[in-house]
């Protein structure tokens, strides 16, 4: 007589049947858990620009320290340290561009590409350098909205608050303005060109606008051209042909039509009201 050991029990013998049912609960058993087995985490989102978002590739913190040291290596001479504005560039945290911006769909290709027609060069950077830099702009432009009463910017609605139709008599009155300057003429859309604080700074101190002088020399013969060179000493200019003159400031007669100075000239005569309303009159030539 066979014994059956102590704490052991005899295996049951499987039908056909209980074997079958046995490999179906197996397998439902191996669906279950694969139902449940995380799901492979989907791939980093990507910008306008093609590099991973900011807050994927690397902490958002670290981004913006590593824009802001790109900014001030390639962007703070003109845009100033903290993108606020500088010698020659505007301030970018109060930029419509830049409000408008998603991901660096607007501000990389102007980095890339730059804007010639206002002095500002192309940059060939990477995607990863292009992407920080968006990241602090974008810092910059958040801190400079939180600080109450620190706006360091002018908007365009802050000049808005001149009388058009006065500014207009001044333009054509007292001021004298067009004597020089056309509506129709020099200044006709001038208003796309130049906007706000742009625009007013054209109007007290242009930049770029050309002297002409008139000489007439001892024989009674009479050249005009522009104005190159003057001290007490020489009289130099440059004709319509391009060719350079110059002589002894006593040895001819000379005038000198120099628009700059008719404006600084005029900055003793402003008054308050006289630059509102002429700014006024100024943004409705469009």
């Amino acid at each position: 007589m066979l014994l059956t050991p102590r704490n052991s029990f005899p295996m049951p013998k499987l039908t056909q049947s209980g074997f079958f049912r046995c490999a179906v609960a197996m397998l439902a058993s191996a669906a279950a858990a694969s139902a449940q087995a995380p799901k492979p985490a989907p791939a980093p989102p990507k910008t306008a620009i093609g590099a991973p978002a900011p807050n994927v590739a690397m902490p958002a913190s670290k981004l913006v320290q590593t824009g802001g040291s790109l900014f001030v290596q390639q962007c703070g001479f003109c845009h100033g340290r903290d993108a606020g504005g500088g010698e020659t560039g505007p301030d970018l945290t109060g930029s419509k561009l830049v409000a408008a911006d998603i991901n660096g769909d607007t501000i990389a290709p102007v980095i890339r590409n730059g804007r010639p027609e206002n002095g500002m060069p192309r940059f060939d950077l990477p995607d990863g350098d292009i992407a920080a830099l968006v990241a602090f702009i974008h810092f910059q432009k958040i801190e400079a909205a939180s600080r109450k009463g620190g706006r360091r910017g002018v908007d365009v609605a802050d000049l808005q608050t001149g009388d058009a139709e006065a500014g207009k008599r001044y333009f054509n009155g007292p001021g004298a303005c067009s004597s020089c300057h056309s509506p129709s003429g020099d200044l006709a859309g001038v208003a796309k060109r130049f906007e706000g604080l742009k625009l007013e700074e054209r109007m007290l101190y242009p930049r770029g606008a050309k002297a002409k002088v008139t000489v007439t020399l001892a024989n009674g013969q009479t050249l005009t051209g522009e104005l190159v060179y003057r001290d007490e000493f020489t009289i130099g200019m440059r004709d319509s042909s391009r060719h350079y003159h110059a002589w002894p400031a006593s040895a001819v007669h000379y005038t000198v039509d120099a628009p700059a100075e008719k404006h600084a000239d005029l900055l003793a005569q402003y008054t308050d009201a006289d630059i509102h309303n002429l700014m006024a009159y100024l943004q409705t030539l469009r």
